[in-house]
């Protein structure tokens, strides 16, 4: 059975199943849902806790299997957690696992608790994680992307009684938190604490935070991700674009990752052009360069007013910057990197702006 994480509230609140795989890589929101779930297995008598950590192809998982079936000294009800940090328990813990999940169909006094990092489809294929998914309940914990960013510290602020000016000033006020905290969930939440013993509330009393306010409070504890400049870059948002750059470059990121980031999106808007120049349908194009999920809706936005000349012009740009990344120097070009690698971001952001009108 799978269950979205918003709906995990009301679940708990019908009572628990025996078993509940937590899947993700946002630690915040994974804790969180895991701290639901513990909470409501306190409340019911779930007075015991044994947590494994698989760790190497070593790991003894009988005594996985072995916890579950003990009687307790202390309290009739218990809960047994199975961490799993790489996401590849390997054979004999596949194995396991099935086993695991087949017994937590019986059980009444034992909640099972299984941890894990984000899966690729081919883990999701798994038999020991369809067995854990027919035997019990999966969450996907996804992350917070750009785009809804501002409305999840909304409801945020919202559970704390909180709230920014109605309309476009309120809009300004979530879209320069959200440009603080971009990439650093945790540090969002702690945030938006911080603003609640700053500004009390209550229920009766809810309070409006001015963009003053929240200026003043909230710091920038934004990080930034190298393979998210891409969504930035192909979205058109120059101003993102610009504090990602400057964000990688202050954590010390290579400077030769991002061009090849760059270099990666410009070659496939190319080699799906000229597809595309060459009769074959954009979905075929895309399906054929391996372009999915938003890259996908990216491209098909911005491919159709690019001329092939101006991607090849694009094409010799990133070349240029690449020898500049590697210590060569290059007429009408900054000596500095970093610098050239802000102006070809720059350059193809603005190619990629929505409803631009693009010349060759």
């Amino acid at each position: 059975m799978q269950l979205a994480p918003a709906q995990l509230a009301a679940h708990t609140a019908r009572g628990l199943r025996a078993l509940y795989t937590v899947h993700g890589d946002e630690p915040l929101l994974v804790q969180e849902a895991l701290d639901t779930l513990r909470a409501t297995a306190r409340a019911q008598g779930y007075a015991e806790r044994s947590v494994f950590t698989v760790s190497g192809a070593h790991f003894d998982w009988s005594s996985v299997l072995a916890a579950g079936n003990a009687l307790s000294l202390f309290a009739e009800r218990r809960i047994v957690e199975v961490h799993i940090p790489s996401g590849k328990p390997g054979k004999d813990g596949g194995e396991a696992l099935q086993a695991l999940a087949a017994a937590c169909a019986e059980a009444s006094d034992t909640l099972t608790l299984v941890v894990l990092p984000r899966l690729d489809k081919a883990t999701r294929s798994s038999a020991w994680f369809a067995a854990l998914e027919q035997h019990g309940v999966t969450l996907q914990i996804d992350p917070i992307e750009r785009a809804a960013l501002p409305a999840w510290i909304a409801q945020r602020l919202a559970a704390r009684g909180l709230r920014v000016e109605p309309g476009e000033a309120g809009q300004r006020t979530l879209q320069f938190f959200a440009d603080r905290v971009e990439g650093n969930l945790l540090a969002a939440h702690q945030e938006v604490e911080k603003l609640a013993l700053l500004h009390p509330a209550t229920p009766e009393t809810p309070v409006a935070l001015s963009f003053e306010q929240v200026e003043a409070a909230v710091l920038n504890v934004a990080r930034y991700d190298v393979f998210k400049l891409s969504e930035a870059v192909l979205g058109g948002h120059g101003a993102r674009v610009q504090r990602m750059l400057d964000g990688l470059q202050a954590e010390g990121e290579a400077a030769v990752l991002v061009h090849f980031t760059l270099a990666e999106d410009i070659r496939a808007l190319k080699r799906v052009k000229d597809a595309l120049d060459a009769g074959r349908p954009l979905p075929v194009a895309l399906r054929e360069q391996r372009i999915w999920g938003a890259r996908e809706r990216l491209f098909e936005r911005v491919l159709p007013p690019l001329k092939s000349a101006t991607l090849a012009q694009l094409l010799l740009d990133a070349h240029t910057v690449d020898g500049i990344v590697k210590g060569l120097s290059a007429p009408d070009w900054p000596t500095d990197p970093w610098q050239a690698l802000h102006r070809l971001a720059q350059r193809l952001t603005r190619l990629c702006a929505p409803r631009r009108a693009v010349a060759s």
